[in-house]
C-alpha cells in the first residue's frame, strides 16, 4: 500500500504518520472488540490454568464479572492472558498476581533493568512530563513530594534539583539501596507508604507514579491511600502506558505495553473512573507525542511531525498517557489554569 516510502521512519512512529492508517487501525480495533467472545467468569476460569501466585478477577473499575479474552502476550520466560471488560472497556491481566506476591516480580534483577538501557532516557521523559504540567513542578521549595515506586531514584534526583522535600518507596531492595547512593537530601525506603511513619503521616503536596500504575494489583486501595496522603491542594501525577494507543491497535499482543510485570492497562476513560471512585475532584491530561518529538531530536521532517501530533490528538492514541489528578477544589483552583483542561469528577 505504501511501498517503501516510510521504511526509514522508526516503526513506533509509522502508524501515526502514514496516510489513512489511524482510521484503519481504529476500525480494526472496533471490529476486534465487537467480535471477541464474551463469557462469564465461571466459564473463563475453566479455560485458564492458575499459578500459585495468581488469582482470577472481575473488573476492578466497574465490577463486571464477564470476560472478553483479547490477547496472549509472551516473552522470554513469561506468558499471560489479557481480557477486556465488556461493560467499561478496561484491559487487565487475568489471572492476575496476588497482591501479597507482587514483590516476587521485583525481588531480584529489577534494578539492573531500571539502570540499564531502559534508564538511558528516563530523566528526559520525566523532565518533558513535568514541563507539560507546568507550573506544578517548576518550584519545589517548601513542598513535600512522594515518588511511589521510586526505583533507582532517577526521578527523586530531579525532584531534589527542583527543591522538593522528596521521599520515595519501592518494592525492590536493590533499587532502594542504589537510589539512596544516588541521592543527597531525598530518601528512598523499602516497602509501602504505611511502613514508613514519616510517609504514612501524609501531608504531601505532590505524589508521582512514573510507569507504576500498570503494576498495581489493587489500584482502588492504593489510590484511596494516595488521596489520604495528599495535603489540601495536592496533586497526583501519573505516567503509564496508554490502552488507547494506536500502537496497541496496530500490533496487538506484540504491543510494547505488554511487559512481564504489567498487570492492568488504562485509557483516559478508565483512569477517570479510578480517580472518581477514590475521591479525587478532577483530572487533566497532556498528550504524549513521543520523547524525541517533544525534545526536538526526532529525524521526522516537519510535515510528518505535524501529522503525528494530529493523529495523537484525534485518537487519544499516544503510546503513553500523562495524567494530573487534583485532590480537591483547592487543587483545581491552584493548578488547573493555563492550557490544561480540567475534567471534574463526580464523587
Amino acid at each position: 500500500m505504501y511501498g517503501s516510502r516510510y521504511d526509514r521512519i522508526p516503526w513506533a512512529q509509522r502508524v501515526y504518520v502514514r496516510p489513512g492508517e489511524r482510521l484503519v487501525r481504529e476500525a480494526q480495533w472496533q471490529l476486534l472488540t465487537t467480535r471477541a467472545p464474551v463469557m462469564e467468569l465461571t466459564d473463563y476460569r475453566r479455560l485458564r490454568p492458575l499459578k500459585a501466585n495468581e488469582e482470577f478477577l472481575a473488573c476492578m473499575m466497574c465490577g463486571e464479572s464477564r470476560q472478553q479474552p483479547m490477547f496472549e502476550p509472551s516473552g522470554n520466560g513469561w506468558h499471560y492472558h489479557v481480557v477486556r471488560c465488556p461493560s467499561c472497556g478496561f484491559l487487565y491481566r487475568n489471572p492476575n498476581i496476588l497482591p501479597e506476591r507482587l514483590g516476587d516480580l521485583y525481588a531480584t534483577g529489577y534494578n539492573t533493568f531500571l539502570t540499564g538501557s531502559y534508564a538511558a532516557n528516563r530523566q528526559r521523559r520525566h523532565e518533558l512530563t513535568m514541563d507539560a504540567f507546568s507550573p506544578v513542578f517548576d518550584e519545589g521549595k517548601e513542598r513535600r513530594l512522594l515518588d511511589f515506586g521510586s526505583g533507582a531514584g532517577l526521578f527523586l534526583e530531579l525532584a531534589e534539583r527542583r527543591g522538593f522535600d522528596a521521599w520515595g518507596v519501592d518494592l525492590s531492595p536493590e533499587s532502594v539501596v542504589q537510589a539512596n547512593e544516588r541521592l543527597s537530601r531525598a530518601r528512598a525506603f523499602l516497602g509501602a507508604p504505611e511502613d514508613v511513619p514519616e510517609i504514612a503521616a501524609g501531608g504531601f503536596d505532590v505524589i508521582t507514579l512514573w510507569s507504576v500504575l500498570a503494576h498495581l494489583p489493587r489500584p482502588l486501595d492504593d489510590f484511596r491511600t494516595f488521596r489520604r496522603l495528599l495535603a489540601p491542594g495536592g496533586v497526583l501525577l501519573i505516567l503509564t502506558v496508554n490502552a488507547q494507543s494506536l500502537l496497541l491497535k496496530a500490533h496487538g499482543r506484540a504491543w510494547s505495553g505488554f511487559t512481564r510485570n504489567h498487570l492492568m492497562f488504562y485509557s483516559s476513560w478508565t483512569v477517570r473512573r479510578l480517580l472518581s471512585r477514590t475521591g479525587f475532584a478532577g483530572v487533566a491530561f497532556a498528550p504524549h507525542y513521543g520523547d524525541t518529538v517533544e525534545a526536538g531530536t526526532t529525524a521526522l521532517p516537519r510535515p510528518l511531525r505535524r501529522r503525528l501530533r494530529r493523529a495523537v490528538d484525534l485518537s487519544d492514541g499516544g503510546n503513553m498517557m500523562r495524567v494530573l489528578a487534583f485532590a480537591d477544589d483547592e487543587a483545581i483552583g491552584r493548578w488547573g489554569g493555563g492550557p490544561l483542561t480540567v475534567h471534574r469528577l463526580s464523587r
